[in-house]
């Protein structure tokens, strides 16, 4: 004999069916509220987006100074207060262990150094410096037996790149401020200026950056001779600031009391450039 199906409980299926109702309700509840906010998000980041192209097309139409529109300008000149403030000589770039120096290094740009150039013809010219025994233009002409006679430093830095990359290196050579003290910048030459033999590339440094103690002329790279692509026979290192201002193949040196002109900050980047 079967047993018997149990019988339906009208209470159970009732409350059964109540429940699925109460269900069915929140879910169209939670969708509606969902579509809601995805309706204002999409118009709320509509008008920002509009706003961001508006306020963009304005500061973009305004008229230029030194290169950009004046509100860019004013934001590059008070970040190069805030790191001037900053700056101090004692302040060093942090320095690493050798064995963290690699020993293949990334070749970035060669403006200025097109043209083939005998290590054994380069000399560097030294204007305005405060020496007795300069030149009728005021000029002193070195070679590379004066650099090395200089005291040697080396140090393991970061070089840091504008794009956004960085590399360590090991670099070796006469810190500018011991060449400054044979070579002396005048009274009121607050600036140091730097150009490649063919002057197709220059930069413009303050001397407070260019005296820091991590400031070379650097002919050494990995305890080796600089090679041509990194700059030799003679290049600028100055871990305080961008890779824009190491300057390769230094061919003039020269003191200013004005800001002196600068390959990239005449294209519109920053003038000091400092990290």
């Amino acid at each position: 004999m079967l047993p018997e199906e149990p019988k339906p409980d009208p209470e159970a299926e009732a409350e059964a069916k109540a429940h699925a109702a109460r269900v069915a309700a929140n879910d169209r509840a939670v969708e509606a509220e969902m579509q809601r906010r995805t309706r204002r998000s999409f118009l709320a980041g509509g008008i920002a987006a509009l706003g961001g192209f508006g306020a963009w097309e304005w500061i973009r139409t305004r008229h230029p100074d030194s290169g950009e529109p004046w509100p860019l300008r004013r934001v590059l000149d008070t970040n190069e207060e805030i790191a001037r403030d900053y700056f101090s000589r004692r302040r060093l770039a942090r320095e690493f262990p050798v064995s963290e120096a690699p020993k293949v290094l990334r070749i970035n740009e060669r403006i200025g150094m097109e043209d083939e150039l005998d290590p054994a013809d380069w000399k560097l010219i030294v204007s305005n410096a405060d020496r007795k025994d300069a030149d009728d233009d005021g000029n002193n002409t070195l070679g590379m037996e004066d650099i090395r006679k200089l005291p040697h430093a080396e140090h393991v830095t970061e070089l840091k790149c504008i794009e956004g990359w960085s590399q360590k290196v090991h670099w070796g050579g006469a810190r500018f401020a011991d060449f400054a003290a044979l070579y002396p910048p005048p009274k009121g030459g607050d600036y140091v200026g730097m150009e490649t033999p063919d002057a197709g590339y220059y930069v413009g440094l303050d001397l407070d950056s260019a005296m820091q103690p991590q400031t070379l002329l650097c002919y050494e790279m990995n305890g080796e001779p600089l090679p041509e692509p990194h700059g030799a026979p003679l290049r600028l290192v100055i871990p305080t600031k961008y890779g824009i201002k190491n300057l390769k193949r230094i061919g003039k040196i020269f003191y200013s009391k004005e800001r002196p002109r600068d390959y990239w900050a005449e294209l519109g980047y920053d003038w000091y450039a400092g990290l």
